[in-house]
């Protein structure tokens, strides 16, 4: 299952977004260092299910299906916060920055009310300028695997020139705890122009910086849209850095709650709600939904949490959904399940990477594989496409 870790300074809303995204209970509290032990759930990225447009019943086995749309899983990591020199073993930053390792892609949630200080201690609302945490993030965790490396540079060049090895592969293999993989250090380095034997530090921080944006790549949630300040400053978020989301994780998990109670009805990701059971709602209850439809809802289009999951999935990690399955003319497995597995691939995979991801022996095996929507053999080297429903022949 992919991870995507929620990372940040401390009291920001980690937490909260984390709550809201996988209606856990992750403790909250409005002190620095709350979550100390990394918090794992399920959440789920969400695409338009085939059965609408094919007019079928299905039977989900890896996902759900709501309303003709497909919920399908990943994993989302709450880790603890992260401060100014974190990389140097300040506050919690090693246990923080171990807990990263494996997250394919980071949700930077950050306080766009300026409400807290770079310590994440609170302060005054607008005191604190929001768009410095989130370089502060990124040259934290550089620092962390230039750390890594700077020790054992001196090892890493005599044992590719020795081996007459590329520096890329050896940096990953060095890397390779973190995640890091040969194609992502062989692109970032494309950069540098000098001989790797020649590198100084400046240039392996050149390196780092532009590997983090390949192989972690971070969707920025400006958290607390809806207080004072927060606009403007989501304004010059997004005129500095790609990939901002504005959110209320407060908002979503209000609604959240209030739709599993069955009070109102609400999808995540909307942008807006139905009030079912305004009788066993209070006064003050009502004017807290109306204030998040206004506040939240109208100003932004939705809370923002599902829209950060959606976009962290299928834009940074350019990720699509294919559906699998064993009779191409009824569209389900040997066991009549309609459109039974969801699956998350990379853009651009073939057939034969489908059929690995679904088991190694199928892989192993594979021959050809069909299109279900048209019942036409596709080529090996065919591009599968988002939505595409594909049955896998083996030998």
């Amino acid at each position: 299952m992919l991870q995507i870790a929620v990372t940040g300074k401390p009291n920001v809303g980690k937490s909260s977004f984390f709550n809201a995204a996988t209606l856990s209970e992750a403790e909250v509290a409005s002190y620095p260092f709350t979550t100390i032990d990394v918090n794992k759930a399920v959440t789920h990225v969400v695409k338009p299910c085939p059965c609408q447009e094919l007019e079928v019943e299905c039977n989900p086995r890896n996902s759900q299906c709501r309303e003709g749309q497909r919920l399908i899983p990943v994993e989302l990591l709450d880790v603890a916060g992260l401060v100014p020199g974190a990389h140097e073993g300040r506050g919690l930053g090693n246990k923080f920055l171990d807990d990263l390792r494996q997250a394919r892609v980071f949700i930077h949630v950050i306080d766009a009310s300026g409400s807290t200080d770079e310590e994440g201690r609170p302060c005054e609302a607008g005191s604190h300028d929001p768009l410095e945490d989130v370089d502060f993030l990124q040259n934290e965790i550089t620092m962390w695997l230039f750390g890594i490396l700077h020790k054992n540079w001196n090892r890493l060049v005599r044992k590719a020139l020795s081996e007459k090895l590329d520096i890329a592969k050896v940096i990953a293999e060095q890397l390779s705890g973190a995640g890091i993989m040969v194609e992502d250090v062989l692109e970032a380095k494309r950069a540098i122009t000098k001989e790797y034997k020649d590198w100084e530090d400046e240039d392996m921080i050149l390196l780092l910086d532009n590997l983090l944006k390949i192989a972690k790549p971070m969707m920025i949630v400006a958290n607390k849209a809806d207080l004072p300040h927060a606009e403007e400053n989501i304004q010059r978020l997004k005129e500095k850095y790609d990939n901002v989301v504005p959110a209320s994780a407060e908002a979503e998990l209000a609604l959240s709650r209030a739709a599993e109670a069955g009070l109102i009805k609400y999808t995540s990701g909307e942008d807006d709600f139905e009030i079912l059971q305004a009788d066993k709602l209070s006064p003050q209850q009502l004017k807290a939904l109306e204030y998040i439809r206004e506040n939240v809802l109208k100003k932004y289009g939705g809370t923002g949490v599902q829209e950060a999951l959606n976009q962290a999935i299928f834009n940074l990690l350019d990720m699509i959904v294919v559906y699998p399955v064993e009779d191409e003319h009824k569209l389900s497995d040997q066991k009549g399940n309609v459109l039974p597995d969801a699956l998350l691939i990379p853009c651009g995979s073939k057939p034969r990477d489908m059929a690995f991801l679904i088991h190694t022996d199928i892989g192993d095996g594979f021959m050809h594989a069909i299109d279900a929507r048209s019942c036409r053999r596709v080529a090996s080297d065919h591009e599968l496409q988002d939505g595409d429903i594909i049955s896998i022949i083996t030998r």
